[in-house]
């Protein structure tokens, strides 16, 4: 043993050159620590430890991949991403259909009660539809008004009337001549509430000048005996505005017309009508030599609207879909208990008789009447609404 000098009061110290070195807690591969412990100072453990936590993910330590960096990334699961995307999808599409929904629904003008007009019709089958087109100039500007060849008249009277049943043998479109000589019962007022006697007999138009859509629809109802389940109507602009909204709408003109009243001017042939154009189209009146002639050409518009309107490539595509609906909703007039659905059924329904599944035709006639009016033939009236309210399948024709 080698004896360790004494000196200044200090213990017996190692050679240095003698003293070993002790291993350390430290990273197995080399890394930080090594022998040098802690602090710089050998033999000393502090037995501390950072936390690091190497794994194949972050490019170190022991993996599936092996030793050190480079490990294998999981591959992609494409079934779950596909699923996810599907879900999402689905969950926009259904926020952008119920807030379509609400939207539309918002812009309806439900402005006609039913439940004043008395003396109503049973129920048959299917449903009824009484469509009004107005010379209302609400909302025109005098320009727009020039445009469209309408005056300015005040107020509105009816421009063309058709009844629309939607049953289970089909779908029937029956246009009533304005100048129809009917008999306008007793009613009650829509805005006093007063019961008036009967006015006698009248054009079928004169029942809308004086109490406005109830007084129609009772005038409707008292002469056909088919019940009216919902009523919708439309003046000159809000027409336009629909048929421009859509990019205008495919026709095939009979013949040359020219009517400085109505504002047409058209070549024989099939062209696109814009909202002017159209308009002129269904006013004419005067070249078109009478009121039959002119409800067969508005059937035949409105079909070819409701064809046009009612496609996938219009429901579908918010560009085209938003801009008609708006342009539509804004100014069509319903009854209270109209909805969304009740009218995206009417306009099915009219699409359906421009397929060639539906029956299109003016409302039987006997002959003139008083006034330059036309007299209904009764007979084949009551059989044609018989069929009607029976579900039956329409044989009668008008003219």
């Amino acid at each position: 043993m080698t004896d360790w000098p004494n000196s200044g009061g200090v213990g017996p110290r190692p050679d240095p050159t003698r003293a070993m070195p002790t291993p350390q807690r430290g990273d197995h591969h080399g890394g930080h620590g090594g022998y040098g412990g802690y602090d710089g100072r050998a033999g000393y453990d502090s037995g501390y430890n950072t936390g690091q936590v190497y794994t194949a993910g972050s490019g170190r330590g022991t993996g599936p991949g092996g030793g050190g960096y480079g490990g294998t990334r999981p591959a992609p699961d494409w079934g779950r991403r596909l699923k996810v995307g599907s879900v999402t999808l689905l969950a926009v599409l259904l926020v952008w259909s119920v807030g379509t929904y609400f939207w539309a629904d918002s812009k309806l003008r439900r402005e006609i009660d039913l439940s004043t007009v008395i003396d109503r019709p049973e129920k048959g089958e299917g449903t009824t539809y009484l469509i009004v087109g107005s010379d209302s100039r609400e909302g025109m500007s005098d320009e727009e008004k020039k445009e469209l060849h309408t005056g300015s008249a005040e107020g509105k009277r009816t421009d063309s009337m058709i009844l629309l049943h939607d049953g289970p043998q089909g779908v029937t479109m029956v246009s009533l001549p304005r100048d129809s000589w009917v008999t306008i019962p007793e009613f009650k007022g829509s805005e006093s509430g007063r019961t008036f006697p009967s006015r006698g007999a009248a054009k079928l138009n004169a029942s809308y000048s004086m109490d406005g859509a109830t007084l129609l629809v009772r005038t409707v109802e008292y002469n056909t005996g088919l019940r009216i389940d919902h009523y919708a109507e439309i003046g000159f602009g809000g027409f336009a505005e629909i048929v421009d909204a859509v990019g205008g709408v495919e026709m095939d003109i009979p013949r040359d017309i020219k009517d400085k009243k109505s504002g047409a001017d058209f070549k024989k042939g099939r062209q696109t009508l814009n909202g002017a154009e159209a308009l002129a189209f269904v006013r004419n009146r005067y070249e078109a030599g009478s009121d039959l002639e002119r409800t067969k050409n508005q059937q035949k518009f409105l079909a070819a609207l409701a064809n046009q309107t009612a496609t996938p490539s219009t429901v579908l595509n918010p560009f085209r879909l938003y801009p008609t609906m708006g342009a539509g909703l804004d100014t069509l007039i319903v009854d209270e208990e109209m909805g969304l659905f009740d009218l995206a059924s009417m306009f099915w329904a009219m699409k359906d008789v421009t397929g060639g599944e539906g029956v299109s035709m003016n409302m039987p006639i006997a002959g003139a009447a008083p006034q330059g009016s036309l007299k209904w033939d009764m007979p084949k009236v009551k059989q044609l609404v018989e069929q009607l309210k029976n579900g039956e399948k329409v044989t009668v024709r008008g003219e």
